[in-house]
């Protein structure tokens, strides 16, 4: 046997830490031959079998198929290739895993229905074309003919979710519950008609216009200073809120105008506002948004006690 050490196909099952049955499953189907036959018909295997059926375990134990392993251990394709294909295709499986997991552990949450869990698994495997299609439609019905204006470039852009391809489950839940809400495309469409409104035409989109940030840039000091809205200390406060807002409201008396801004808060303050930025957030893994609800129920206070003031000193005058 040219002085080679030669296994008996027990003694290499034993070698390779797998069993009899294995051994001569992999030696039929030609991955691990036999080195040599014994006297009597019986298999036996020398030192480079027993490296062939470990490189064989090794490859199956990390998913390889019978056919890949054939041809890395035939030499007709280099391991290292092999593997990265084999890691290509764990990165899809392993995604769609998650995905799984996303779903079921939302739906759990949730204590979703049948019909509303078969929604949540279509929306989560949408394509990336998909669901900026699907999202694309959303905005185009929200903002109307109004997406081509510098202003709504900006506002769309800053309002367009993007789910993940392996999202986890409160992305998934945010994704179906943004998804699922038709009555909130009227309140930005309103959000929308208001920016339009308040916008100069042929004025170049300015970071000040938007009413939200002029709000909590003015009120935010009075809220953590705990000035009371209806006090004269915030009467200052209220008039450079009613300047700064001027160009979103047209011209008018000053309580004309100050109506114009109430009603403007009070559309910005409809909690579906905020709880599309909250599941915008989750859903394109941003930073939480701060609630603007405090400063624009002081500014909404503020506003109503001095419309009222105002409506009550013209009827003691007449």
């Amino acid at each position: 046997m040219n002085g080679h050490t030669l296994h008996s196909i027990g003694e290499l099952a034993r070698r390779t830490g797998t069993t009899v049955k294995t051994v001569r499953f992999y030696s039929d189907c030609g991955l691990v031959p036999p080195t040599h036959r014994s006297p009597a018909g019986y298999r036996l295997y020398d030192d480079g079998a027993v490296a062939r059926m470990e490189l064989v375990r090794t490859l199956r134990d990390l998913g390889l198929d019978l056919a890949a392993i054939r041809q890395v251990v035939d030499r007709e394709r280099g391991l290292a290739e092999v593997a990265a294909a084999q890691a290509q295709a764990l990165d899809v499986q392993i995604r769609v895993l998650r995905l799984r997991r996303a779903v079921l552990t939302a739906v759990a949450r949730r204590g979703a229905d049948p019909e509303e869990t078969n929604l949540m698994h279509r929306l989560a495997k949408l394509s990336e074309a998909e669901r900026q299609r699907l999202v694309g439609e959303f905005l185009d019905s929200a903002f109307g003919g109004a997406g081509a204006d510098p202003v709504f470039a900006g506002i769309r852009c800053s309002m367009t979710p993007h789910l993940p391809d392996d999202p986890d489950a409160e992305q998934v839940h945010a994704w179906v519950e943004l998804a699922e809400d038709p009555e909130f495309r009227a309140h930005v469409r309103q959000l929308a008609e208001d920016l339009a409104a308040g916008h100069l035409p042929d004025a170049p989109p300015r970071p000040r216009d938007d009413l939200a940030a002029i709000v909590r840039g003015l009120v935010a000091p009075a809220v953590a200073a705990g000035i009371d809205p209806a006090s004269p200390r915030a009467d200052p406060i209220v008039a450079d809120l009613t300047a700064r807002a001027a160009h979103l409201l047209g011209r008018g008396d000053p309580t004309a105008s100050r109506r114009r801004l109430l009603a403007r808060l009070e559309r910005v303050n409809d909690p579906r506002r905020e709880r599309y930025f909250s599941l915008l957030a989750v859903i394109n893994d941003w930073p939480r948004p701060e609630s603007l609800q405090p400063v624009l129920d002081w500014s909404i206070r503020a506003l109503r006690a001095r419309i009222h003031a105002g409506t009550l000193l013209r009827t003691i005058r007449s």
